[in-house]
């Protein structure tokens, strides 16, 4: 694995108005001065989290996703981040991975928040996905997908990265900085946490929080409470040296979900 180079935005969201945040990011990014590999988005990054799918779904290939394509072209790198799409008369929240050739493969949550009431509007998704970059495995999940550590397993080490992207609230922000660390650990994969900063329209703070734990549970990055656009480098070599000085996920349980 070569190292990867990546850029998180920790930014602020205006509630359920896609135009303005998709200027906002756009500026936002602008702030990048050098060449980076992936660009990660929050959960809903368009809209913030709002269970009012019916005005703001988009298809497929619509304007959020050609937005996406623009960055990617831009910045040379992968886009990602989660939005919500409508498909067959169902919503989702659809996680995209947007490579710059407008070539995109998807992850739609599969946890979906009940004390939220997202499970109401949205459809679960039944697939993990694991995409490849630069000689990394990539696992991409969202927000509420922290909580449940056997979807999350690094089954057959198939993932060297896990990334989560986010609208989790300050009031339980202690769950999101204790779970990172712990997936990290678990799985002896990098971590990413991507999460927005400032109150949502139903008055919810978040905090952001956003970071990066190394396979051994070392903090790489972390920002609370301001904006960021930040880029830093994680290492494939940590992976391997972790793995082969301490050979645990060889010795995990087997299990299947059904």
């Amino acid at each position: 694995m070569e190292n990867l180079k990546i850029t998180l935005f920790q930014g602020y969201l205006f509630w359920e108005k896609i135009d303005k945040n998709l200027q906002n990011i756009g500026l936002r990014l602008g702030s990048i001065r050098e060449k980076t590999d992936l660009i990660i988005l929050p959960e809903m990054f368009n809209t913030g989290f709002t269970m009012n799918a019916e005005e703001l779904a988009e298809p497929m290939g619509g304007k959020t996703m050609q937005w996406m394509q623009k960055i990617a072209q831009k910045y040379e790198c992968v886009v990602t981040g989660s939005l919500i799409i409508k498909e067959k008369d169902k919503f989702y929240n659809r996680l995209i991975w947007m490579l710059p050739d407008g070539k995109c493969n998807y992850y739609d949550k599969r946890h979906l928040f009940a004390l939220g009431k997202e499970h109401q509007t949205y459809t679960a998704g039944t697939k993990k996905l694991i995409v490849e970059l630069k000689g990394w495995k990539i696992c991409p999940m969202i927000c509420y997908d922290l909580r449940f550590p056997v979807w999350m397993r690094n089954v057959d080490q198939d993932y060297d990265l896990l990334l989560i992207v986010a609208n989790w609230p300050e009031r339980r922000a202690l769950h999101w900085r204790t779970l990172i660390p712990a997936r990290a650990v678990e799985n002896q994969s990098y971590v990413i946490g991507v999460n927005r900063v400032g109150h949502d329209g139903n008055e919810v703070y978040h905090s952001g929080d956003s970071t990066c734990i190394d396979p051994n549970g070392n903090v790489v990055y972390y920002k609370r409470d301001e904006e960021d656009v930040y880029t830093f480098t994680i290492n494939g070599d940590e992976v391997i040296k972790t793995r082969r000085t301490l050979p645990f996920l060889k010795d995990a349980d087997n299990f299947n979900l059904i």
